[in-house]
């Protein structure tokens, strides 16, 4: 079952894939350093320029950048009590009153640490995982791939803690989406509009490039952050090397972090968010001076780095097994992986094992480089970029995607869908619903479709084919499950606060 991680190793340690790992650990602390960017914009304004890199290559870039910019978010919730990404919320509690007090270098110093040991936790916890559980998942026909689907759809929905009637309604957009285009079984036009462009579908990466990057960007130019006074200049850095023993008692907050990251990041829809905050939580409640948190504690954004970096490979895990992307950034990869013809799913272990192992391994040496590339360059260097116009730089970044989607087949068209996606992304960010369902009814929609149909071409029209066993049965109780639980724990806790008044 492992051989072939032990096989892919060689294919990794290539120069070209060792470069696009640096590359994109670089750009993703840069990125992630940027208050309102995102690992998520960032990657999907990469995928577009990847069309003619070797898969490996591109997926290492991602990888790279995914580690980067889960780290690179520490950098202003550090320095100005900013998180430049959602999952470093937690990491200004202790971050900035580390900073006013001097201690910024060595703050930034446990981040990157602590992000660095939740990132090799998390690569190994996917290279454990998911070769067993893809194994399991071969066995599936058509009809258990398509509750697969279904039951994957219903987890982003009902799983992500805010409104479902939103989560129902974004799920419902990408899968309408996903039908655009010809019939793949009879050929008829669906939902065209007589356009000769709309015939093959709408590429997933004009989708991505539209929903995540334009809106973060437009955000940026509508109210520019003020960095002034910021915390940047007077970090007190000292060597990594000297200050590591002093990390040494944080070991036992890095396991716990680390384990809950793991085990965050499998579920479907909660990210790092939800696993620093946890992490956090617990971390505090085992303290032996739970007074000195919130006041500058360093084991606080040792608990929460931690974390959130142990989110990354893990959230991989459902992504590549079963075609489930357990967070927004692991949804954006499934559209890397497909635009290089590689289906997320069980047959990609057995079709394509080089590549997938490969991707293993890079996430193991993108969470190591980070204490290379983050402890000696993020501290000095990267801070500045704080002082940087973000008017400038969200306008660099619009230039980067209009390339991007025009170079994917050369027409203006896509352009213009990319920016009615965008627009339609922006518009939904501000009415508070959730983009992750749109990614994944536009990857799992048409999946669905073509699994179910052929599953009913199967069993001659007869509906009873999708519940013929014991597979189909659990999948379909699974799904109920994520369906209905939510519904009865709010009835159970409106329930409880109705008792306590009287």
């Amino acid at each position: 079952m492992y051989s072939d991680l032990i096989q892919s190793l060689p294919d990794v340690l290539a120069w070209a894939n060792l470069a696009a790992l640096v590359i994109g650990v670089l750009a993703g602390i840069i990125v992630g350093a940027m208050p309102g960017l995102s690992a998520t914009m960032a990657i999907s304004v990469l995928v577009p320029f990847t069309f003619g890199l070797e898969p490996l290559v591109a997926l290492g870039l991602m990888a790279g950048i995914y580690n980067g910019a889960m780290y690179g978010g520490a950098i202003p919730a550090v320095l100005l009590r900013i998180p430049g990404t959602p999952a470093a919320v937690a990491t200004t509690f202790d971050g900035y009153p580390m900073a006013q007090r001097g201690e910024g270098g060595f703050a930034l110093q446990v981040a990157v640490v602590s992000s660095a040991f939740g990132g090799v936790a998390s690569a190994f916890a996917l290279m454990l995982l998911a070769p067993p559980l893809s194994r399991v998942t071969l066995l599936f026909g058509p009809a258990e791939v398509f509750w697969v689907a279904v039951f994957g759809l219903c987890s982003i929905i009902f799983l992500l803690g805010g409104n479902v009637a939103k989560g129902l309604i974004s799920a419902c957009f990408g899968v309408f989406v996903s039908v655009v285009g010809s019939d793949p079984i009879f050929g008829n036009d669906r939902y065209t509009f007589d356009r000769l462009e709309l015939l093959d579908g709408i590429h997933i990466v004009i989708l991505l490039v539209g929903l995540y990057a334009l809106p973060p960007v437009i955000d940026l130019l509508e109210s520019p952050l003020k960095t002034e006074n910021s915390a940047g200049d007077h970090l007190g850095t000292e060597p990594i090397w000297r200050t590591f023993p002093r990390m040494l008692r944080f070991w036992k907050t890095w396991i716990r972090s680390a384990l809950i990251g793991i085990w965050i990041g499998i579920l479907p829809g909660a990210g790092g968010s939800m696993a620093a905050f946890m992490s956090y939580n617990e971390a505090r409640r085992a303290s032996k001076t739970p007074e000195t948190w919130g006041h500058g504690e360093p084991e606080g954004v040792a608990a929460s780095e931690t974390a959130n970096n142990a989110d990354t490979a893990a959230a991989l895990i459902p992504a590549l097994t079963l075609g489930i992307p357990g967070t927004a950034v692991a949804a954006i990869m499934l559209g890397g992986l497909l635009i290089h013809g590689l289906q997320p799913g069980p047959m990609l272990f057995r079709n394509n094992p080089d590549i997938v192992f490969g991707f293993m391994w890079q996430f193991l040496f993108g969470a190591i480089l980070l204490v290379f590339l983050g402890g000696s360059l993020a501290t000095n260097s990267f801070a500045k970029l704080l002082k940087l116009p973000r008017p400038l730089l969200g306008s660099v970044i619009i230039v980067l995607m209009l390339i991007g989607v025009y170079s994917i087949h050369g027409r203006m068209f896509d352009v213009y869908l990319m920016l009615g996606f965008g627009a339609i992304g922006y518009v939904m960010d501000k009415l508070k619903f959730p983009l992750p369902p749109v990614v994944l009814g536009l990857i799992l929609g048409g999946f669905a479709e073509e699994n179910l149909r052929l599953a009913l071409r199967i069993g001659r029209g007869d509906w009873i084919v999708l519940f013929q066993n014991v597979t189909s049965l659990v999948l379909v109780a699974l799904t109920v499950a994520v369906v209905v639980g939510p519904m009865i724990k709010k009835r159970i806790v409106k329930a409880r606060k109705t008792e306590g008044k009287v």
